[in-house]
C-alpha cells in the first residue's frame, strides 16, 4: 500500500454543523440539515428544501472581523471560516514557514452576491464592488488572503469533483516536491441561479432527498465549505505532527457522455475508482466503506451503482451517501466527504444512508442504513460533476 500524503487539519461549516466536532455529532445521531430556505428571497423557498447554513451575512462578516464595505461573498466568507479552522487544528503557526499553497474550488464563486444587486449596478455605484468577485478565483485569493499564504494560488471548478479534483492537485504538488503543504478543499453558497438551474434540470426534489431508494425523486442543494491541510512526510516529523489520515489513492476520469448526465454503464465512474485503487496500491478487498456521491438522481444513483458493482463485483463494501443531512454542496460536496471520510477513519464507523425505503430495481445493492461500527482502515469517496468529470479519493488510517 502506498502510505499517501498526510492531512494534520480540517474544517468544515455545513448545515448540520458548524465545525468538524458538530457535524460528527449530527452525523452519528441522525441530525439532518434539511430545511425550507431562509436566507434568499424566491419563488421556490415554499416548493424545495435545502441543506441551508442558518447564518446571515451579516453574521458572517462579524464572525470573520470584516470592515463594513468589504465584497466578500458568501461563498468566500463560508470558505474562510472552514480554512482558518483547518489551519489552527493543525497546528499552524506561521503558513509561510513551509512552501506553502491553496488549492480552492468553487461553482456558484461570487453570483449569490452579483445577482443580489444585478437590477442595481448602473444606479448605485457603491455596489459595482461585487462586480469583482463573482469569479471563482476571487473567493480562492479572498481565502488565501485570509490566511496570510503568499504561495501558489489556484482555483479548481469542475462542478460537483472539484474539491475531489483540488484535493488530488494538493497532494500531487506534494508528492512532486513542489510545495510543502497545501490547504485544499471547497467552498459553495447557495444562490437563485443555482436553484433556478437545477429546477429547469427537473432534477430538484420537493422532499428530503433518498439516495439509491427506487422511488428517488432529486436531489437537494445545500451550501457548505471545507478545507484539509496536507503536509509531507518531512514536515510531519520535523514538526512532530499529529497525522489524522493520508491521502492515499485519488483518479480523475471523464466519461464523455452527456453534458449534465453520467453514462448509464458508470464508465467514468468506474475508470476514477480504478486509478484511484492502482495509485493507492490496494484491492477491492481492502476497502471498508465507500462514501457514495449519491445525489439521490434517477441518472447518478443508476450509473454510480452500476459502477460499483462493476469495481466490487458481488462484494460491494459498505456504502452510503451523506447528502441526506448535508444537501448536495456542489463543487463542496467532496471536501465536506472527505472530512466524513477522515472521521469514519478515525471512529470506525460507516455513517447512515438516511431515507431509504424501497430497494432499485437495476441491481441488488443496498446501503447501509443506520450507524454501523466496525474496523475501518481505508475508505473510498467518489464524486462526480456535470461534463462528465469524475473523480475518486482513498483515505487511508494514519496507524
Amino acid at each position: 500500500m502506498n502510505q499517501g500524503v498526510a492531512i494534520t487539519g480540517m474544517g468544515i461549516i455545513s448545515a448540520i454543523g458548524n465545525t468538524v466536532e458538530e457535524n460528527f455529532t449530527a452525523l452519528t445521531n441522525n441530525k439532518v440539515g434539511i430545511s425550507t430556505i431562509d436566507n434568499i428571497v424566491t419563488i421556490h423557498s415554499d416548493s424545495i428544501k435545502v441543506g441551508e447554513i442558518k447564518k446571515t451575512n451579516e453574521a458572517l462578516v462579524a464572525e470573520l472581523g470584516l470592515p463594513a464595505d468589504n465584497n466578500f461573498s458568501r461563498t468566500a466568507m463560508l470558505g474562510a471560516i472552514a480554512a482558518k479552522q483547518a489551519v489552527k487544528n493543525a497546528g499552524i503557526t506561521d503558513i509561510n514557514e513551509y512552501k506553502t499553497g491553496l488549492i480552492s474550488s468553487t461553482s456558484v464563486g461570487g453570483m449569490d452576491m452579483t445577482e443580489r444587486y444585478y437590477y442595481e449596478y448602473f444606479k448605485n455605484s457603491s455596489i459595482l464592488k461585487y462586480v469583482e468577485s463573482h469569479d471563482g478565483g476571487d473567493s480562492s485569493q479572498k481565502i488565501a488572503d485570509t490566511l496570510g499564504i503568499t504561495g501558489i494560488v489556484s482555483t479548481i471548478s469542475t462542478a460537483c469533483s472539484s474539491a475531489a479534483n483540488a484535493i488530488m492537485l494538493g497532494a500531487r504538488l506534494i508528492k512532486a516536491g513542489k510545495l510543502d503543504r497545501v490547504i485544499v478543499g471547497g467552498t459553495d453558497a447557495l444562490a437563485k441561479f443555482t436553484i433556478n438551474g437545477f429546477k429547469t434540470l427537473m432534477i430538484l426534489s420537493d422532499t428530503d432527498n433518498t439516495p439509491f431508494d427506487n422511488e428517488r425523486k432529486g436531489l437537494n442543494l445545500g451550501e457548505a465549505a471545507a478545507y484539509l491541510v496536507l503536509e509531507s512526510d518531512e514536515v510531519v516529523r520535523k514538526e512532530g505532527k499529529k497525522v489524522l489520515a493520508y491521502v492515499s489513492g485519488y483518479g480523475n476520469a471523464n466519461d464523455a457522455y452527456h453534458q449534465t448526465a453520467s453514462s448509464e454503464n458508470g464508465d467514468g465512474a468506474f475508470l476514477a475508482m480504478q486509478k484511484a485503487m492502482k495509485v493507492a496500491g490496494l484491492g477491492v478487498d481492502d476497502i471498508d466503506y465507500i462514501n457514495a456521491h449519491g445525489t439521490a438522481t434517477p441518472n447518478n444513483d443508476l450509473s454510480e451503482g452500476r459502477a460499483i458493482i462493476r469495481m466490487f463485483g458481488n462484494k460491494a463494501p459498505d456504502f452510503s451517501s451523506t447528502k441526506p443531512f448535508t444537501g448536495h454542496t456542489l463543487a463542496a460536496a467532496a471536501a465536506i466527504e472527505a472530512v466524513y471520510s477522515v472521521l469514519s477513519l478515525q471512529n470506525n464507523v460507516i455513517f447512515p444512508n438516511l431515507n431509504f425505503k424501497t430497494p432499485m430495481s437495476e441491481f441488488d445493492l443496498l446501503p447501509q442504513t443506520s450507524l454501523k461500527h466496525k474496523p475501518i482502515q481505508h475508505v473510498l469517496s467518489n464524486s462526480f460533476g456535470f461534463g462528465g468529470n469524475c473523480s475518486t479519493l482513498i483515505f487511508s488510517k494514519s496507524e
